[in-house]
C-alpha cells in the first residue's frame, strides 16, 4: 500500500496548483512509487477551478481517513477575498492527523489563517510575501525560496514550484533515482532547490513615485556596493535621515537598511548564479566581507552563498 496524497480544493483553486503536483505523483507511481491519490473539498461538493473546469472530488475533508500528505491548493481568492471559514475549518481537521502537509503557492495563506504556519518559516508567491508577512506576524516568511520545509510543514511559491517541492517529496520518499526518472518524464530540472530564488523576486519592489525616493532607490540598484548607510543616502538625496526613512516606510513598506539589504543580495544571487566566486560577490555586491554575506544569505535563504552557488550550478547543469 503506497502513500496517500489528499489534495484539499475549493471554489476558485488555481488548477495548476493541482494538477502539477498531482502528475508528479502520478509519474512516480508509473515507475513503482504507488501513491494514492485523491481530491477533497470541506464540503464534499466538486469545486470550480480557476480555468473555468469543475473538478469532481472524492468526499469531504473530515471524511478523509488519516493521510500521509495533505496538499493545500491555493487561489487568488484566498489573497483578495479572504481564507473561507469552512476552508479553515477543514485545515484545522485534517492537519493534525496527517504525516505531512504541504501548501502550494497561495494556500499558504489557508495554512496561516487555519493557525499551523504560527511559529514556522513558510513562503509564498513573490508577489504576495509582504502581505502575508503583515498579515500574520507570527510567521516567517521568506520571500525568495521555492519551497521551504520546516518540520514535517511545507510550503512553496508559485506555480511551477509547487511541481519542484512534489519531486522533492517523491526524492524524500522514494530517493533520487526513482525522483530522476520523474523528472526525465516530465522534462523538467532535477531539481530547483528550495532554497533556490523565485527568480522573480526583485519584482517584488516597485519602483517610488517620489522623484527623491527613485533617486536614492536607482542609485542602490545601480551600485550596491558604495555606502549605503541611511546618513550616506539622505545626503545624497538632500533630506534628512528621518524624513528618507518616512519615504522608505510609506511608498516601500521597509526601511532604508532592510532595501538595500534586499538589493545587495538579489544582486549576490545573480553574481554567484552567473558562477562568480563568493568573495568577488561579497565585494561586488557591497556585503564587504565573505561572511557578512553569509550570514545574510543564511537568515534569508536558509543556506550560505557556498551551498546556494552549488545548488544553482547543479540545477543549471
Amino acid at each position: 500500500m503506497g502513500a496517500s496524497v489528499v489534495f484539499v480544493v475549493f471554489d476558485g483553486v488555481k488548477m495548476l496548483d493541482v494538477t502539477g503536483p498531482a502528475e508528479v505523483f502520478a509519474e512516480a507511481n508509473l515507475a513503482g512509487a504507488g501513491y494514492s491519490i485523491s481530491y477533497r473539498s470541506p464540503s464534499g461538493a466538486p469545486v470550480a477551478t480557476s480555468v473555468g473546469v469543475r473538478l469532481p472530488v472524492d468526499g469531504p475533508v473530515a471524511e478523509t481517513p488519516d493521510p500521509d500528505l495533505v496538499v493545500v491548493a491555493g487561489g487568488d481568492g484566498l489573497v483578495e477575498h479572504g481564507v473561507p471559514v469552512d476552508l479553515v475549518a477543514a485545515i484545522r481537521e485534517i492537519a493534525p492527523r496527517a504525516g505531512r502537509l504541504v501548501s502550494i503557492c497561495t494556500g499558504s495563506f489557508a495554512l496561516a489563517a487555519a493557525g499551523v504556519l504560527s511559529g514556522r518559516r513558510a513562503t509564498t508567491h513573490w508577489r504576495h510575501a509582504a502581505r502575508l508577512a503583515r498579515a500574520y506576524r507570527d510567521v516567517e516568511v521568506l520571500p525568495d525560496a521555492l519551497f521551504v520545509r520546516d518540520g514535517d510543514i511545507f510550503t512553496s511559491a508559485g506555480v511551477s514550484a509547487g511541481i519542484d517541492l512534489a519531486l522533492a517529496l517523491v526524492e524524500q520518499d522514494h530517493g533520487p533515482d526513482l525522483a530522476r526518472t520523474v523528472a526525465r518524464g516530465l522534462v523538467m530540472f532535477m531539481q530547483r532547490p528550495g532554497g533556490q530564488s523565485q527568480f522573480s523576486a526583485p519584482l517584488r519592489m516597485p519602483r517610488p513615485s517620489t522623484p527623491t525616493l527613485r533617486e536614492v532607490t536607482d542609485l542602490v540598484s545601480a551600485q550596491p556596493a558604495l555606502d549605503h548607510n541611511a546618513s550616506a543616502m539622505a545626503s545624497r538625496a538632500g533630506v534628512s535621515a528621518r524624513h528618507l526613512a518616512r519615504l522608505f516606510a510609506s511608498e516601500l513598506d521597509t526601511t532604508p537598511a532592510k532595501y538595500v539589504e534586499q538589493v545587495r543580495l538579489d544582486h549576490a544571487k545573480a553574481l554567484l548564479g552567473a558562477g562568480h566566486g563568493v568573495a568577488e560577490t561579497a565585494r561586488a555586491s557591497g556585503f564587504g566581507s565573505s561572511e557578512t554575506m553569509r550570514r545574510v544569505f543564511v537568515a534569508r535563504l536558509g543556506i550560505s552563498p557556498s551551498q546556494y552557488r552549488a545548488r544553482f550550478e547543479t540545477t543549471a547543469s
